[in-house]
Protein backbone atom coordinates (compact mmCIF):
# COMPACT_ATOMS: atom_id res chain seq x y z
CA UNK A 1 0.00 0.00 0.00
CA UNK A 2 1.05 3.26 -0.69
CA UNK A 3 1.90 5.60 2.20
CA UNK A 4 0.05 8.48 3.36
CA UNK A 5 0.75 12.16 2.71
CA UNK A 6 3.02 13.58 4.70
CA UNK A 7 1.33 15.84 6.53
CA UNK A 8 2.86 19.48 7.20
CA UNK A 9 1.83 22.77 8.15
CA UNK A 10 1.54 25.61 5.81
CA UNK A 11 4.49 27.36 7.35
CA UNK A 12 6.79 24.02 6.97
CA UNK A 13 5.87 23.87 3.35
CA UNK A 14 6.69 27.44 2.69
CA UNK A 15 10.21 26.49 4.35
CA UNK A 16 10.71 23.64 2.15
CA UNK A 17 10.15 25.52 -0.94
CA UNK A 18 12.65 28.05 0.09
CA UNK A 19 15.15 25.17 0.86
CA UNK A 20 14.20 23.02 -1.90
CA UNK A 21 14.64 26.65 -4.85
CA UNK A 22 18.17 27.36 -2.63
CA UNK A 23 21.58 27.58 -4.82
CA UNK A 24 23.44 27.50 -2.07
CA UNK A 25 21.80 25.45 0.77
CA UNK A 26 23.97 22.01 0.71
CA UNK A 27 23.01 19.48 -2.11
CA UNK A 28 21.46 16.54 0.53
CA UNK A 29 19.11 19.30 2.07
CA UNK A 30 18.00 20.42 -1.21
CA UNK A 31 17.16 17.19 -2.25
CA UNK A 32 15.58 16.06 0.96
CA UNK A 33 13.36 19.53 1.13
CA UNK A 34 12.37 18.11 -2.67
CA UNK A 35 11.58 14.45 -1.92
CA UNK A 36 9.69 15.85 1.55
CA UNK A 37 7.62 18.14 -0.56
CA UNK A 38 6.46 15.34 -3.27
CA UNK A 39 5.46 13.26 -0.08
CA UNK A 40 3.27 15.89 1.05
CA UNK A 41 1.48 15.82 -2.30
CA UNK A 42 1.18 12.22 -1.97
CA UNK A 43 3.77 10.82 -4.49
CA UNK A 44 3.94 7.18 -3.79
CA UNK A 45 7.74 6.37 -1.70
CA UNK A 46 9.44 4.58 -4.91
CA UNK A 47 8.27 7.50 -7.17
CA UNK A 48 9.75 9.86 -4.65
CA UNK A 49 12.54 7.84 -4.91
CA UNK A 50 13.06 8.01 -8.34
CA UNK A 51 12.77 11.46 -9.20
CA UNK A 52 15.60 12.59 -6.44
CA UNK A 53 17.59 10.14 -7.23
CA UNK A 54 17.46 8.17 -4.08
CA UNK A 55 16.59 5.19 -2.56
CA UNK A 56 13.14 4.14 -1.09
CA UNK A 57 14.61 3.56 2.55
CA UNK A 58 16.12 6.83 2.52
CA UNK A 59 12.89 8.46 1.75
CA UNK A 60 11.45 6.55 4.69
CA UNK A 61 14.07 7.85 6.71
CA UNK A 62 13.46 11.58 5.61
CA UNK A 63 9.71 11.31 6.76
CA UNK A 64 10.67 9.72 9.83
CA UNK A 65 13.20 12.93 10.78
CA UNK A 66 10.92 15.10 9.39
CA UNK A 67 8.38 13.74 11.52
CA UNK A 68 10.30 13.72 14.41
CA UNK A 69 12.05 17.47 14.41
CA UNK A 70 10.74 19.47 11.49
CA UNK A 71 12.31 20.87 8.82
CA UNK A 72 15.21 21.76 11.63
CA UNK A 73 15.67 17.96 10.87
CA UNK A 74 16.21 18.19 6.50
CA UNK A 75 19.94 17.63 5.67
CA UNK A 76 20.94 17.46 9.30
CA UNK A 77 23.57 14.76 9.11
CA UNK A 78 23.31 11.87 12.15
CA UNK A 79 26.08 11.52 15.03
CA UNK A 80 28.62 9.70 13.57
CA UNK A 81 27.29 9.57 10.05
CA UNK A 82 28.50 11.56 6.81
CA UNK A 83 32.53 11.89 5.84
CA UNK A 84 35.05 11.47 8.48
CA UNK A 85 37.83 13.96 8.18
CA UNK A 86 41.00 12.58 7.27
CA UNK A 87 42.73 15.57 9.39
CA UNK A 88 44.72 14.02 12.43
CA UNK A 89 42.92 15.13 15.31
CA UNK A 90 42.91 18.15 17.18
CA UNK A 91 44.14 19.99 13.81
CA UNK A 92 41.48 21.72 13.19
CA UNK A 93 41.52 23.26 16.95
CA UNK A 94 44.95 23.82 16.58
CA UNK A 95 45.08 25.93 13.38
CA UNK A 96 41.82 27.78 14.81
CA UNK A 97 44.10 28.99 18.46
CA UNK A 98 47.21 29.74 16.44
CA UNK A 99 45.57 32.00 13.96
CA UNK A 100 43.97 33.99 17.18
CA UNK A 101 46.65 33.53 19.44
CA UNK A 102 50.35 32.49 18.01
CA UNK A 103 52.92 35.44 16.28
CA UNK A 104 54.85 35.00 13.17
CA UNK A 105 58.29 34.24 13.92
CA UNK A 106 59.85 36.50 11.39
CA UNK A 107 57.64 39.48 12.40
CA UNK A 108 55.03 39.12 9.84
CA UNK A 109 52.18 40.47 11.48
CA UNK A 110 49.09 38.36 9.45
CA UNK A 111 49.09 34.45 9.22
CA UNK A 112 48.57 33.20 5.39
CA UNK A 113 47.25 30.03 4.18
CA UNK A 114 50.67 28.60 3.37
CA UNK A 115 52.21 29.42 6.42
CA UNK A 116 49.79 28.40 8.45
CA UNK A 117 49.68 25.14 6.27
CA UNK A 118 53.03 24.85 6.08
CA UNK A 119 53.38 24.73 10.26
CA UNK A 120 50.97 22.11 10.64
CA UNK A 121 51.79 19.82 7.79
CA UNK A 122 48.46 20.23 5.83
CA UNK A 123 47.36 21.90 2.53
CA UNK A 124 46.43 25.46 2.22
CA UNK A 125 43.18 25.01 0.75
CA UNK A 126 42.43 22.87 4.07
CA UNK A 127 43.29 26.15 6.29
CA UNK A 128 41.27 28.01 4.43
CA UNK A 129 38.54 26.01 4.62
CA UNK A 130 38.97 25.83 8.38
CA UNK A 131 39.25 29.29 8.49
CA UNK A 132 36.00 29.64 6.47
CA UNK A 133 34.66 27.55 8.72
CA UNK A 134 35.23 29.65 11.34
CA UNK A 135 34.90 32.63 10.07
CA UNK A 136 38.34 34.04 10.48
CA UNK A 137 39.57 36.42 8.38
CA UNK A 138 43.56 37.06 9.50
CA UNK A 139 44.56 39.23 6.34
CA UNK A 140 41.71 41.74 7.21
CA UNK A 141 41.74 44.45 10.12
CA UNK A 142 38.58 46.74 11.14
CA UNK A 143 39.67 50.01 13.08
CA UNK A 144 37.24 51.87 15.73
CA UNK A 145 37.53 54.55 18.03
CA UNK A 146 36.12 55.09 21.67
CA UNK A 147 35.60 58.59 22.63
CA UNK A 148 36.67 59.46 26.03
CA UNK A 149 33.82 62.36 25.72
CA UNK A 150 32.39 61.15 29.63
CA UNK A 151 29.54 63.11 27.89
CA UNK A 152 29.31 60.97 24.88
CA UNK A 153 26.55 58.81 25.67
CA UNK A 154 24.09 61.64 26.37
CA UNK A 155 25.06 63.67 23.33
CA UNK A 156 24.52 60.15 21.79
CA UNK A 157 21.20 60.16 22.56
CA UNK A 158 20.72 63.44 21.90
CA UNK A 159 21.91 62.76 17.93
CA UNK A 160 19.91 59.56 17.37
CA UNK A 161 16.98 60.82 19.04
CA UNK A 162 16.83 63.93 16.82
CA UNK A 163 17.20 61.62 13.80
CA UNK A 164 14.60 59.01 14.82
CA UNK A 165 12.28 61.59 15.99
CA UNK A 166 12.47 65.12 14.42
CA UNK A 167 10.49 68.00 15.92
CA UNK A 168 7.53 68.62 13.79
CA UNK A 169 7.93 70.09 10.42
CA UNK A 170 11.46 70.30 11.33
CA UNK A 171 14.22 69.13 8.46
CA UNK A 172 17.16 67.29 9.94
CA UNK A 173 20.75 67.43 8.20
CA UNK A 174 23.50 65.15 9.06
CA UNK A 175 26.22 67.66 8.44
CA UNK A 176 30.19 66.50 7.84
CA UNK A 177 33.77 67.85 6.73
CA UNK A 178 36.68 66.29 5.16
CA UNK A 179 39.63 68.80 5.65
CA UNK A 180 43.11 68.65 4.15
CA UNK A 181 41.93 67.40 0.72
CA UNK A 182 45.68 67.78 -1.31
CA UNK A 183 45.10 69.40 -4.48
CA UNK A 184 47.63 67.94 -6.52
CA UNK A 185 49.02 67.55 -9.92
CA UNK A 186 51.88 65.58 -12.16
CA UNK A 187 54.42 67.57 -13.48
CA UNK A 188 53.86 66.27 -16.99
CA UNK A 189 51.30 64.76 -18.84
CA UNK A 190 50.43 60.72 -18.50
CA UNK A 191 50.81 58.46 -20.60
CA UNK A 192 48.06 56.35 -21.76
CA UNK A 193 47.96 52.66 -22.10
CA UNK A 194 48.58 50.53 -24.78
CA UNK A 195 49.29 47.02 -26.16
CA UNK A 196 52.38 45.97 -23.83
CA UNK A 197 52.72 49.03 -21.42
CA UNK A 198 50.85 50.24 -18.69
CA UNK A 199 49.13 54.23 -18.07
CA UNK A 200 52.13 56.10 -16.80
CA UNK A 201 52.38 58.89 -14.62
CA UNK A 202 55.62 61.29 -13.44
CA UNK A 203 56.36 60.29 -9.69
CA UNK A 204 56.61 63.87 -8.69
CA UNK A 205 53.43 66.29 -8.14
CA UNK A 206 52.73 69.88 -8.06
CA UNK A 207 50.61 70.92 -5.07
CA UNK A 208 47.94 73.64 -5.62
CA UNK A 209 47.03 73.83 -1.85
CA UNK A 210 44.35 72.02 -0.13
CA UNK A 211 40.42 71.74 -0.22
CA UNK A 212 37.84 71.25 2.45
CA UNK A 213 34.79 69.19 1.71
CA UNK A 214 31.70 69.59 3.27
CA UNK A 215 28.81 68.03 2.56
CA UNK A 216 25.47 67.61 4.38
CA UNK A 217 22.20 64.86 3.91
CA UNK A 218 18.89 65.59 3.97
CA UNK A 219 18.08 62.62 6.57
CA UNK A 220 14.42 62.88 5.79
CA UNK A 221 15.18 62.41 1.73
CA UNK A 222 18.12 61.18 1.62
CA UNK A 223 19.50 64.08 -0.62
Amino acid sequence: MAAAPLSMSEAQRAALEVIARSSSSPHRQVVQAMALLLAADGVATNEVARRCGTTDDSVRAWRRRFEQAGVEGVGRIAPGRGRKSWLPPGTVAAVVHDTLHAALEDGSTHWTTRLMAERHGIGKDTVARIWRDHQLKPWKVDTFKVSTDPDFEEKLVDVVGLYLNPPERAVVFSFDEKTQCQALDRTQPSLPMKPGRAGTMTHDYKWNGTVDLFAALNVGTGE
